[in-house]
């Protein structure tokens, strides 16, 4: 269920690290039970963990209330372990916003490993922390996710030179695939980013030790309702399959729209 509150976090959540000072506590915009959407454990019963306080915006962003407007209820690690074991599923999606900027969710990362259950974590491959993930979910950030002045949710135009500073950080990438099992996943909209998309991928290969196949790189539409995504499915699904990347669905959104909690 959402914990959704009117507590609202500082205008640059998540900017750096340390968002969230308070010792073994996290800034909870959502926790619930349902299908895992994306990736390659797409259709998985799942309980997501949604931090709030992003240290990026995206223009199109899935999870408005977590970045460009973030909101959330502060709960201790013990109380989101409570309302995680309350819920029958034995994967847990840790996702955000950003959730690898908050020093917490190492603490609560550990915990969920103790108690035996499989954790992915959504990042956007910006912060790099030494937890026991099971799959780092990486999902780097192209030009075109860069607010302009027609895109910015806020009309303010304030973000795309920090979004667009900030989006990449190879080192942190390297430490990521290195580090865990991982599926780099980019959301796609229009074929002109695939050059994009393949140099990241090729300058990454360049850069870390870990093997990168091609089946580790999945392509996913961009859109956050069924509309949407009837425009781009045909465009991600054509690009996977011409350069050999995997297509991965948006499933939550084919069943439930742009329902909360899904």
């Amino acid at each position: 269920m959402p914990v959704n509150s009117d507590v609202e976090a500082t205008e640059d959540a998540g900017a750096t690290r340390d968002a969230n000072p308070a010792r073994d506590s996290l800034p909870i915009n959502e926790l619930f039970e349902s299908l895992q959407g994306e990736g390659r454990l797409a259709g998985v019963p799942s309980v997501f963990v949604r931090t709030s306080g992003c240290n990026l915006r995206c223009w199109f962003c899935d999870s408005y209330h977590t970045s460009w407007e973030p909101t959330h209820a502060t709960m201790g690690v013990e109380e989101i372990l409570a309302e995680v074991e309350s819920f029958g599923a034995d994967h847990v999606v840790v996702t955000g916003g950003e959730p690898l900027i908050h020093d917490s969710v190492v603490s609560l990362l550990e915990q969920l490993s103790e108690r035996g259950y499989h954790t992915t974590v959504e990042t956007n491959g910006t912060v790099y922390r030494d937890a026991p993930i099971d799959l780092a979910s990486v999902s780097p950030k192209l030009a075109s996710s860069t607010p302009t002045p027609e895109t910015d949710p806020k009309g303010e135009g304030e973000w795309a030179e920090r979004h667009d500073d900030r989006r990449i950080d190879l080192d942190a990438l390297a430490a990521l695939v290195e580090a865990y099992d991982f599926q780099l996943k980019f959301v796609v909209s229009d074929r002109t980013e695939m050059d994009e998309i393949i140099g990241l991928v090729e300058r990454l290969r360049e850069v870390s030790d870990a093997e990168i196949p091609d089946a580790s790189v999945l392509l996913m539409p961009e859109g956050a309702t069924r509309d949407r995504l009837e425009e781009t499915r045909p465009v991600a699904a054509e690009l996977a399959q011409e350069f050999g990347f995997r297509y991965t669905p948006r499933l939550h959104v084919t069943l439930w729209n742009d329902a909360p909690g899904t």
